[in-house]
């Protein structure tokens, strides 16, 4: 390994800062592609569902694609102190108060119920977190509630969720966290509108569309392509609201879409608005616009494997490269870990990143809170 990742992938500052070790491979899940498919292959163990529904109205989609409608949310209350490396363990009887509320966003053909979703919820509710889950515009559960599907850009919807959100923090810091695509969405929206979360945490999200589209097509990568393409088409075939001629002769016709970007021509693109599919990787990437805007951005931090097979490590490496040492982006980049995998050593390493990232986060706007008041 050269001097030049070996220097990216260690941050021993940071992590001694967040009192987390360097992430280390669990035996047998090595490598990128383990580290991303580890929980298909192995069910992870998790709580009971135990989320109250939140019920979130959106308006329509500027293109008339879709109609008004609601999103579902799922809102999970603090469960106590318990170490973010055992969340499968015995809850408190009592639950401690929310020290803050963190919304939290699935990736591509996710939903609230994804297991490295709720895993990471469980993670923050274990520190004292309330955790808002939100099913995006087409996903179950939540399907029924509104048409369309949702774009890495997706701020008419986001940030109503957003305001909701603040709302049920009442006073408390509101974070976000995002998986994939989800941070990518959360990013865009800090970049709409600064100021509308107090700290952001973003694991193996896609800051240059185009690159990570070109990646997601490569030879070695077709069976992910073929699982995401068929979660995506059959979520836009079963909108409830239905879906017009051209799109259904799009998805159904002679020549179906075969890649991401195929299905993104015909369907994302245009319902949102886009020129075409290279406006909208153009528009919805938010590396052009991070740095530029990173002295007026929330504290974020951006995990990302350079081993991870979906989303290339160029944008992440290039935007730590253009943000300054003070400024309140951080980049943190490791060897191994996959795409949103980092299966270490007692449990997922980056839910543990998350966990006390945001905690530390808290920690400080507390005493910055408390210092004022005394002043």
């Amino acid at each position: 390994m050269n001097a030049r990742v070996r220097r990216d992938a260690d941050h021993p500052q940071l992590l001694k800062q967040l009192g987390v070790s360097s992430f280390q491979q669990r035996f047998p899940w090595i490598g990128g592609d383990l580290q991303t498919l580890r929980d298909t292959l192995r069910p992870v163990d998790l709580p009971s569902e135990l989320g109250q529904p939140v019920l979130i109205d959106v308006p329509a989609l500027s293109s008339g694609a879709a109609a008004a409608g609601q999103l579902l949310a799922l809102l999970d209350q603090p469960q106590g102190q318990l170490s973010p490396e055992q969340p499968s363990q015995e809850q408190p009887s009592q639950e401690q108060p929310s020290r803050g509320l963190v919304l939290l966003l699935h990736g591509l053909g996710g939903s609230s119920s994804r297991e490295g979703l709720r895993r990471m919820g469980v993670a923050l509710q274990a520190v004292g977190f309330a955790v808002l889950r939100l099913n995006l515009r087409g996903a179950d559960p939540g399907r029924h509630l509104a048409g369309g599907t949702y774009a890495a850009r997706c701020n008419s919807d986001l940030l109503p969720v957003i305001e909701r959100a603040r709302s049920l923090a009442a006073g408390r810091p509101l974070f976000g966290a995002g998986i994939s695509l989800g941070g990518t969405m959360l990013l865009n929206a800090c970049l709409s509108a600064p100021g509308v979360l107090d700290g952001l945490f973003c694991a193996s999200s896609p800051l240059d569309l185009a690159d990570c589209s070109a990646s997601i097509e490569r030879p070695r990568n077709r069976i992910y392509q073929r699982w995401l393409l068929k979660r995506l088409v059959r979520q836009t075939a079963a909108d409830p609201f239905g879906i017009s001629a051209v799109e259904e002769q799009s998805l159904g016709g002679d020549q179906p879409p075969s890649t991401i970007r195929q299905f993104d021509a015909a369907i994302t693109a245009p319902r949102w608005g886009y020129r075409d599919v290279d406006d909208y990787y153009s528009h919805a990437s938010p590396l052009p616009h991070l740095s530029a805007a990173a002295d007026r951005f929330p504290p974020t931090l951006l995990l990302q494997a350079l081993d991870d097979p979906w989303v290339p490590v160029a944008a992440a490496r290039m935007l730590a490269n253009r943000v300054q040492a003070h400024s309140s982006i951080q980049v943190m980049l490791t060897r191994h870990g996959g795409h949103n995998g980092f299966h270490g050593q007692g449990g997922c390493w980056g839910d543990q990143v998350a966990a006390k990232w945001l905690g530390q986060l808290e920690e400080r706007m507390k005493g910055t809170n408390s210092s004022s008041i005394c002043s």
